[in-house]
């Protein structure tokens, strides 16, 4: 069964294809024969058109009178329940590429819809910014997130918490955001591909959340590593809405009492993090029955993915990552091939990354780490990594000439 949003501009040639005219439109057919569309009238048409739908009852009925079946209600069914299972096939990540800019424009959509843009919460939002423009996996997201850094003060001006204007500027402000699309205009696309729960209220946003922070944690340089570890804290802290999640991550990056000098100590941290949350809601799940029946947590990664990562072959009674004798040199190597090169593996083969050497045109190459594209009007140049953040300074205060910035624009070489 697929369901298909008629009202998303991204869908509009397929609904045309199959002549949708009013909501709900249910089609009946083998898989295969829905590559060719539909048609009113369609002589010998072997999709069919149920009319006989409109209620959850009726659509059951109709279905056990094509296949000759008798299901009920109580059947416990769950959506998606076949959904293969990404656990053993490292190469499954590649689809995440995709959900990492679903989450990534859905978190600026939850930003702006619940105006969490605050004066105490401003320069955390602007630090994560800089953090995608450089080193997000997707290359229309650091595009995207490159037009919102460079017109950020005209987007959320200083003055915009004072106290006679706060309200007015507020509304202004989500009205102007929402005309950037941070990751493209097809995005969000309204469904997630490797983050796809068996249920709808499971998986999806966290999951590519945490798909994108890991991305992230490989991608940086030894330099970097502690302002990603607080563009992170700070922006999960500040802007992620789920309460009890926000405190426990806040718990775990306050625990941390010296900076991170190394990419391999805190994208590690990162890991162990995520499976310390893991393990918190292994707990809660198991109590409230509200976990994913298909898609259980787990200590990641599993040892069908990453047998090298462990010292010895952990026993069933070992349930928890501290009862694992992890070789941590191998699990920073599997994050690294995991998150970063197989991530992007789709992107490549679709030629939506260029390779090493060869030249692409400003609309085409945000390259990781290495080039920022600032697309304004007749773009700018693309500059290298020791200068990219610094001709973004140049460009941002050549337009602020007389205002004061209270933050700091960090350059690729000193974050």
């Amino acid at each position: 069964m697929t369901r298909v949003d008629c009202a998303l501009k991204i869908n509009t040639k397929l609904c045309d294809k199959f002549s949708v005219g009013h909501y709900p439109m249910l089609f009946w057919g083998p898989p295969a024969k829905f590559s060719a569309g539909w048609e009113p009238n369609q002589a010998k048409a072997e999709i069919r058109v149920i009319d006989d739908g409109r209620t959850a009852e009726r659509l059951l009925n109709w279905i056990n009178k094509q296949i000759g079946s008798s299901y009920g209600f109580d059947d416990e069914k769950f959506e998606n329940e076949h959904l293969p299972s990404n656990i053993s096939d490292p190469g499954q990540i590649a689809r995440a590429i995709y959900d990492v800019e679903e989450a990534t424009a859905t978190a600026f959509d939850i930003i702006v819809e619940h105006k969490m843009i605050k004066s105490e919460t401003r320069a955390s939002l602007i630090k994560f910014v800089q953090l995608l423009v450089a080193h997000h996996p997707s290359r229309r997201c650091r595009k995207g997130s490159a037009e919102v850094l460079v017109n950020f003060d005209d987007l959320c001006p200083l003055d915009t918490w004072s106290s006679d204007r706060h309200d007015v500027a507020t509304n202004d402000m989500k009205g102007v955001l929402s005309n950037f699309n941070i990751c493209g205009k097809e995005v969000p696309r309204g469904y997630w591909m490797f983050c796809r729960g068996s249920k709808n209220d499971t998986r999806g946003f966290s999951c590519g959340l945490w798909v994108l922070m890991h991305s992230l944690s490989v991608r940086i340089e030894d330099g970097e590593s502690h302002f990603a570890f607080t563009s992170i804290c700070d922006f999960i802290h500040n802007f992620f809405i789920c309460e009890d999640c926000r405190q426990h991550f806040h718990e775990m990056c306050s625990s941390v009492t010296s900076p991170f000098k190394k990419a391999r100590d805190f994208a590690l941290w990162l890991w162990s993090a995520h499976n310390q949350v893991n393990e918190r809601l292994m707990k809660e799940e198991a109590s409230m029955k509200t976990g994913d029946p298909k898609f259980p947590k787990i200590i990641w990664p599993p040892k069908q993915l990453c047998p090298s990562c462990y010292h010895y072959s952990q026993s069933p009674k070992d349930k928890g990552s501290k009862q694992i004798d992890w070789d941590q040199d191998e699990v920073f190597k599997f994050l690294i091939s995991y998150y970063g090169n197989t991530l992007a593996s789709l992107y490549k083969e679709k030629g939506l990354l260029a390779d090493d050497g060869k030249k692409a045109t400003l609309d085409d190459l945000v390259a990781s780490t290495n080039a920022v594209v600032v697309p304004m009007g007749a773009a700018l140049a693309i500059a290298l990594a020791s200068c990219a953040f610094g001709a973004l300074a140049c460009y941002w205060r050549s337009q602020q000439k007389n205002r004061k910035y209270y933050h700091q624009l960090y350059s690729l070489k000193n974050i």
